[in-house]
């Protein structure tokens, strides 16, 4: 199968939807004629021209307010914020709007949009433009969340929430853009709530979210050396989540490592234990442990961020002090 990266995976999503559905259009900073702060939009602007990819003003309320009067008359809009930091803007249209109007309208009004934002550290883009926001919006009934950790999945599961009714979060880790992997080539759609086992293992259970899936898998090579058969479980979206995988592979390890690159308080990974805890207590053979980034804003000296961010290390131990 062929390869593609992250990125161009992304780029493919779009270009196929935009080509099937006139009513898909992109909107934002620089995804036009530049072609997106990461080069993601790329060339879609001289396929499509300036009325389907259009650059916006520097204004994440405005991009958003767009979108969601766009979305309730009719269109399928793509909005990108250039960096998931920067929701803090628009949230008002994202949570008392956009995540309310079906709701409010007594299912009448349809809410067809996916907000692009890039999450994570790794690039010294310091406290501003690094940070992994995902679970604020997994506390928003109405709003679907999605985190792919390899090309493939970005593909389906971008084509998966461009033709949903609802409005979706679609979170992309920086450091995967440029990761290449086997891309369906066509139409391919991965339906959301559908966790993914990445890995089998009898062990320990991993539950990892976006890039915390290939240092996971990083950590179950290593640690297979030494005996430890680790299994690792990609949730894929945080909203619908597929708690039935991850009741299944806990049940079978009796063990599970929950990793994500957010901060642990009040991060994804604790709805995850807590869903653990709640329906599966009794498989448990040693407390639930928890992985991600200590609790600090992000710093932009590399040496000092990379002391701050969760890595494969951090994986290992945790799961050594399970068995």
């Amino acid at each position: 199968m062929r390869q593609l990266s992250y990125s161009e995976a992304i780029r493919e999503a779009l270009r196929l939807e935009m080509r099937r559905d006139s009513t898909v259009f992109l909107l934002g900073e620089d995804v036009g004629q530049f072609g997106g702060c990461f080069g993601v939009t790329g060339d879609l602007y001289k396929e499509f021209g300036e009325d389907r990819v259009r650059d916006t003003p520097i204004s994440e309320t405005a991009i958003i307010g767009a979108a969601v009067g766009a979305a309730a008359t009719g269109m399928r809009p793509v909005p990108e914020i250039m960096f998931c930091d920067f929701l803090t803007v628009c949230m008002d249209q994202l949570v008392n709007q956009a995540a309310k109007m079906r709701y409010m309208f007594g299912g009448k009004a349809k809410l067809p949009m996916t907000v692009r934002a890039p999450v994570g550290g790794g690039i010294s883009a310091a406290a501003q433009h690094s940070q992994s926001l995902e679970a604020w919006f997994t506390h928003v009934p109405g709003i679907k969340v999605i985190m792919p950790s390899t090309a493939a999945d970005a593909k389906g599961l971008l084509t998966a929430a461009i033709r949903d009714d609802n409005p979706v979060m679609f979170f992309e880790h920086k450091l995967l853009y440029p990761v290449k992997g086997e891309v369906p080539e066509g139409e391919y759609v991965v339906p959301l709530g559908r966790a993914d086992v990445k890995r089998e293992g009898s062990d320990v259970t991993v539950v990892a979210t976006s890039i915390m899936v290939s240092r996971a898998l990083e950590a179950a090579e290593k640690l297979a050396a030494e005996g430890i058969s680790l299994e690792v479980i990609d949730p894929r979206t945080l909203v619908p989540l597929d708690e039935d995988a991850i009741l299944a592979s806990v049940e079978k390890t009796g063990r599970v490592v929950i990793a994500q690159e957010a901060v642990t308080r009040s991060g994804f990974s604790a709805e995850i234990a807590a869903v653990i805890a709640e329906k599966a207590l009794d498989y448990l053979d040693a407390p639930i442990k928890r992985v991600g980034s200590k609790w600090a804003p992000i710093p932009f000296a590399g040496v000092l961020e990379q002391f701050i961010l969760p890595g494969t290390e951090d994986i290992i131990a945790a799961v050594k002090e399970l068995v």
